[in-house]
C-alpha cells in the first residue's frame, strides 16, 4: 500500500524556491520556464535574483503558491536534473 507522506506544511501556502547557476543572461528565464511547467500562473513579480559577490553565480528565488508537497517535489526534481542548475534550496 502506498501512502502519501505527511507534510508539515498546510496547503495552499506561499513557498520560496531558489535555484543557483552560472550568472548567464538567460539563467533567470530558464528557471522561470522550468517552474512554470508546474505553476503556470507564476508571475515575474514573484521572482527575484541576486548575483554572487564575485559575479560568477546567480541565485533566482521564486515564491509560488504551492498546492501540495508533490508539486514542490516535482519542481525540485526538474530544477535539480537540469545541467545548468548547480544547486536548489
Amino acid at each position: 500500500m502506498s501512502e502519501t507522506p505527511a507534510s508539515v506544511l498546510e496547503f495552499p501556502c506561499a513557498f520560496p524556491i531558489k535555484a543557483i547557476g552560472k550568472a548567464e543572461a538567460d539563467f533567470r528565464q530558464l528557471v522561470i520556464e522550468i517552474v512554470r511547467r508546474h505553476v503556470p500562473e507564476l508571475s515575474t513579480h514573484q521572482v527575484s535574483e541576486r548575483e554572487s559577490s564575485g559575479g560568477k553565480w546567480l541565485s533566482v528565488t521564486l515564491v509560488i503558491l504551492a498546492q501540495s508537497q508533490l508539486q514542490i517535489d516535482a519542481i525540485y526534481r526538474d530544477l535539480s536534473s537540469h545541467e545548468r542548475v548547480a544547486w536548489t534550496l
